[in-house]
């Protein structure tokens, strides 16, 4: 599913227009950008929690020469699913 599909089922879940679902879309996902930027984390109820986390150097290896290569330290965002869609995604 991409953004304008989401925009569209979004709209006729709603009963609202289009527009207004991408709107609404669109000030979610800023607002969310906004909050994790700040390293805030961001909880939603049976959907489940967006948070930044430190990952500490380690060494890789290129796979094509078996090298090994530093891998530098960075922040990344990591979602942990909420247990009502946990629980969903394990009973499919």
């Amino acid at each position: 599913m991409n953004k304008s599909d989401l925009i569209e089922s979004i709209a006729h879940s709603a009963q609202i227009s289009k527009i207004a679902a991408e709107r609404g879309l669109n000030g979610l996902l800023s607002t969310l950008s906004a909050a994790i930027t700040e390293g805030k984390r961001v909880t939603l109820v049976g959907f489940g929690s967006f948070s930044v986390v430190d990952r500490a150097p380690r060494k890789g290896r290129n796979p094509k020469t078996g090298e090994t290569v530093p891998i530098p330290p960075r922040r990344v965002v990591k979602f942990r699913p909420g247990k009502e869609l946990a629980g969903k995604i394990l009973c499919d």
